[in-house]
């Protein structure tokens, strides 16, 4: 009996094979940081386009009242649109002159909203290239393909967090092109628009049609699923 229990003492415990792997648990850590990092960025980028709708209200106001002065001008230059004041010498050139300058004055207003619209864009452009460092740069610069479409949980790939920075910067830097586009013609045409013209150029301001909704909020949602599940 003695002898059982000595040997019973002296057998060694056995270990599992299935031990965990050091390099795996650090990987692991090391894309959860980064990937706490992309949202952080995300975040960021969400109060750059809250800055970016407060410019787009501002701009479709000031659009309308470019094109009610605009809309105003083929009555206001002929003196008999003015009634019984047509009588005072001068007035259509006095009326049109003040409405030229008010025009004048929204333009320069507009040029403003515009700065607005490219401070936003690059720091879209800004967040989007510091993403890219962290992949580039560092011990992450070791991530292969498979890695980069990993996820943990709920969190987004390092992947999705690439290419949401990335889309959200195109997308806001094509529709301020085209924001630019419109109200740098906008000089061009007051004495040759008409109604619909004018319409139709608000209605393409307003859609904003380089940054679907959708898309924006697909993207988001990837990014915070952790957060709203």
């Amino acid at each position: 009996m003695l002898f059982f229990i000595q040997s019973i003492k002296s057998t060694p415990i056995a270990v599992s094979d299935r031990s965990i792997d050091p390099l795996a648990v650090n990987t692991r850590t090391a894309m959860e940081s980064m990937i706490k990092k992309y949202q952080q960025k995300f975040r960021k980028a969400k109060e750059e386009m809250d800055r970016w709708s407060e410019a787009q209200s501002r701009l479709i106001s000031q659009f309308n009242n470019v094109s009610s002065i605009i809309e105003r001008l083929p009555i206001i230059r002929k003196e008999e649109n003015f009634g019984a004041l047509s009588c005072v010498d001068g007035i259509a050139d006095a009326v049109l002159s003040k409405q030229l300058q008010s025009l004048q004055s929204i333009l320069l207003s507009m040029g403003d909203t515009l700065a607005e619209f490219r401070g936003v864009v690059l720091s879209l452009e800004k967040l989007h290239r510091d993403g890219g460092e962290f992949v580039r740069g560092g011990s992450s610069g070791q991530l292969g393909a498979k890695q980069l479409q990993q996820q943990i949980g709920l969190k987004p790939s390092l992947s999705d967090c690439l290419d949401g920075l990335k889309l959200l910067y195109n997308m806001h830097f094509a529709e301020y092109r085209l924001k630019s586009s419109i109200v740098s013609a906008l000089p061009l045409i007051v004495f040759k628009s008409s109604i619909s013209d004018l319409s139709s150029l608000r209605q393409l301001l307003a859609d904003q049609p380089n940054i679907p909704p959708d898309e924006v909020r697909s993207i988001l949602d990837i990014i915070f699923a952790e957060e709203i599940s």
